[in-house]
């Protein structure tokens, strides 16, 4: 089944488990853990100006900084739900001009049945064929 690119309810799910506490409701870097770390928690709308999809699927499996990597806790498919996230939440309160230089890029990717095309979400004995 090829997955939708609209915001669904187990991206808001991971979000608030996983992001929600350093990035916050918004995507600011503002949440209620933010405020208590060394180092400031990035803004989602600088680093979708700054990183292309690649770059942010990386950050997110593999972490840097104060991130710790979601790739061992994180199905691929819950990632790629993440760097939606972090797209979609960088667009609230934005012009639509803004949004739709960068937007391109998403609906691209979201075209793509990257679960068929990669095998995302089957069983593992499945995947080893």
């Amino acid at each position: 089944m090829a997955m939708s690119c609209g915001r669904n309810e187990r991206m808001d799910l991971i979000y608030a488990q996983r992001c929600l506490g350093c990035h916050g409701p918004s995507g600011q870097g503002d949440g209620p853990v933010a405020a208590s770390l060394p180092a400031r928690t990035p803004d989602f709308r600088q680093t979708v100006e700054n990183m292309n999809v690649t770059e942010i699927r990386r950050v997110i499996a593999e972490g840097r900084g104060l991130m710790p990597a979601f790739e061992p806790a994180l199905r691929p498919a819950e990632i790629t739900d993440m760097v939606y996230m972090v797209r979609f939440l960088s667009r609230e309160g934005r012009d639509v001009s803004w949004w739709e230089r960068f937007d391109t890029l998403v609906v691209a990717h979201c075209n793509v049945p990257w679960e068929i095309v990669l095998g995302y979400d089957e069983p593992p004995e499945k995947q080893k064929r």
